[in-house]
Parts: structure tokens; C-alpha cells; sequence
């Protein structure tokens, strides 16, 4: 078999490809042929070296994939050979809420699925819904259970009726797009460009606010809900005053992640003029996954996928998605 490693910091020059005898399954472990991987921002940084989790050296990289169920340890009762599963990014987060004791995660201080064979714990596994392909299957793990999670993991959970804005186009949004309008919710969409805000359109946003014809977005935002403001509003840029100011009275944040080394600072005023509830989301649990393909399956969702690269120009993949051409998900193929 055939693997990626990298030491995390080292950047692509450090990405390198290996062989390695075939890895055998021990009690509840299960053998996975990878058949899809999918690039997340997370992968740039674990380049950089500024991941907030620990990322062991020499490390199998990208905790997105997808494949065929191939060899079984012993004990292991709920999978089969042949079956088609995913694996959770954190594979002892069941459910509840995350804790310490869930940090090990794939990709980071566990090795991932930028490899041909991938040993998993059965408790990890989800099966694929069935109208998905591996490629399309490959892209859950990651941006769209941090999605599903943002809209719905607080407790009360974006309802029908409801506001959402989603920033840009990146995996996240995009899946947070996809779900919301599954659930009876108006969308709400920024972007830069009207390219951009066009297909965003064509893909069920009921207004799309472009930020760089209209950089007070969170006032056009409240210009479209009468002044009352959103909902919720799922945060990918790390611009939570802007956000908050577009939220409604005991709205809710969902932040996801942020694009800048420095972000800037949250005024306390602007908090508590929200009377928001802000809420930092770390992707989401096994029960949370299989609460979103469920969804997925019923609806006949469907992932948007920018690009496929081969396995072997996994390099090229990692160069492009960095370039942030891409407008959905950029997909290597095993």
C-alpha cells in the first residue's frame, strides 16, 4: 500500500508518498480500502503549522474520505466486508458534547486518509447514504457535519421560517446552504462578485449580499429582514462583530473558523447589544453525522465538487485548493 506523510509546518515541498505493508486489523479495528479523499482548510493549515490541535511527525495526512470496508478485526459486529463507510474526524466523539477527552483526531494525531488502506476503529465508521458516490462521500466528514452542526447543534436548531446568513462559498457555506433550505429556512448568502453571487443563487440562496459592493453586509442584512435581523448566522471568516451586528435579538453565531492571523477584537458592547448567543463549533459527533446523512438520504442532497484529482497529483490538488479558485469541494481519487 501507498501513503502520504508530512510533518505538519513543513509545507508541500514536505508532502511525500510511501509504501508500506498492507496494515492487518486488531480487535474492533476495520480495514479500509480509501476510494475518495477531500481537501478542507484544515489540511492548509496542518501545512503551515498553525493547526490548533497536536499533529504528530510524519503524519498521514487529510481526515476526509471515503471507501470499501475490506478486512475485519476480531469483535467487530457493525460493519461487513464490502460495505461503503466514511469515518468520523473524531473518532471517540459519539455524541454529546465535545470534550477533552475527543481531541485525537484523523489527519492530525491520528493518521488520516490520504492512503490507499486505512486502518479505523469500527466505532468511527459511518456508511455512505446511497445515492452518494465515493467522490461525493469523501466531502462529508469535515465542512459538511461543521455545517449541519452550526445550524442545528445548540439545542434549539435552525427551524423552518427562519433567517441564516452563510458566508462565501467555501466547503461550509456551501453545505450550510444545502441543509438550511432542506429545512424550510431563507438564506441569506455573501460573497465577493457577482459570479460567485450568481451561482450561489442557482444553488437556492433567497438574497446574496456582496460584500465588496456593499461592505456594511450587516446592514443590508437587517435592510432585508425589516430590521429585525437573522436568525443565526454561520461565521467561516472569524468576523464576529460583523456578524453579531447582523444577527437578531438572542440570535445565535455559529463560529466556525476564521482566514486571518488576526482577527479583529470583539467589542463587549457589541455582545451584549446582540444578546446573542455565540457559540464556537468544532465539526460534530458520530450522532450528529448520521443525524445529517439521514437528511442527506431524505432529500437527495448532493455535495458540490469543484474537481477530482488522481492520487498520485495529490500535490496539484493541495496547489489548487490553496490557489482558492475553487468554488466546492476539491476531491482526490484513490
Amino acid at each position: 500500500m501507498r501513503s502520504y506523510h508530512l510533518d505538519s509546518g513543513a509545507g508541500l515541498d514536505g508532502l511525500s508518498i510511501r509504501k508500506h505493508e498492507d496494515p492487518v486489523p486488531g480487535p474492533g479495528q476495520v480495514l479500509v480500502a480509501v476510494r475518495a479523499a477531500s481537501l478542507s482548510f484544515r489540511e492548509l493549515m496542518v501545512l503551515r503549522g498553525d493547526y490548533v490541535l497536536p499533529v504528530k511527525p510524519d503524519v498521514v495526512p487529510v481526515s476526509d474520505g471515503a471507501g470499501e470496508v475490506v478486512a475485519l478485526g476480531p469483535g467487530v459486529s457493525s460493519v461487513r466486508a464490502g460495505d461503503r463507510v466514511m469515518a468520523t474526524l473524531f473518532p471517540s466523539w459519539q455524541d454529546g458534547p465535545f470534550g477533552g477527552g475527543h481531541l485525537a483526531q484523523l489527519g492530525g494525531s491520528l493518521d488520516g486518509m490520504l492512503t490507499e488502506l486505512a486502518l479505523l476503529d469500527e466505532k468511527a465508521l459511518v456508511p455512505v447514504p446511497g445515492h452518494l458516490s465515493y467522490q461525493e462521500a469523501a466531502t462529508l466528514p469535515c465542512a459538511a457535519v461543521t455545517a449541519w452542526n452550526a445550524l442545528t447543534g445548540d439545542g434549539a436548531g435552525l427551524r423552518a421560517g427562519q433567517t441564516v446568513v452563510l458566508q462565501g462559498s467555501g466547503g461550509v457555506s456551501l453545505f450550510a446552504l444545502r441543509f438550511a433550505k432542506a429545512l424550510g429556512a431563507r438564506v441569506i448568502a455573501t460573497t465577493s462578485g457577482p459570479a460567485k453571487a450568481s451561482r450561489l443563487a442557482g444553488l437556492g440562496a433567497d438574497e446574496v449580499v456582496d460584500y465588496r459592493a456593499t461592505p456594511d453586509w450587516p446592514g443590508e442584512v437587517r435592510e432585508l429582514t425589516g430590521g429585525r435581523g437573522a436568525d443565526r448566522v454561520v461565521d467561516v471568516a472569524g468576523l464576529l462583530e460583523q456578524s453579531l451586528k447582523a444577527v437578531a435579538i438572542a440570535g445565535h453565531v455559529a463560529c466556525v473558523g476564521f482566514v486571518s492571523d488576526t482577527a479583529p477584537p470583539i467589542d463587549p458592547r457589541v455582545l451584549f447589544a446582540s444578546g446573542a448567543t455565540l457559540r464556537a463549533v468544532a465539526v460534530g459527533s458520530r450522532a450528529q453525522f448520521l443525524e445529517m446523512n439521514r437528511v442527506i438520504e431524505a432529500n437527495g442532497l448532493r455535495p458540490v465538487i469543484d474537481r477530482a484529482f488522481a492520487f498520485d497529483d495529490a500535490p496539484a490538488a493541495y496547489r489548487y485548493y490553496a490557489s482558492g479558485e475553487a468554488f466546492g469541494k476539491v476531491v482526490i481519487t484513490i
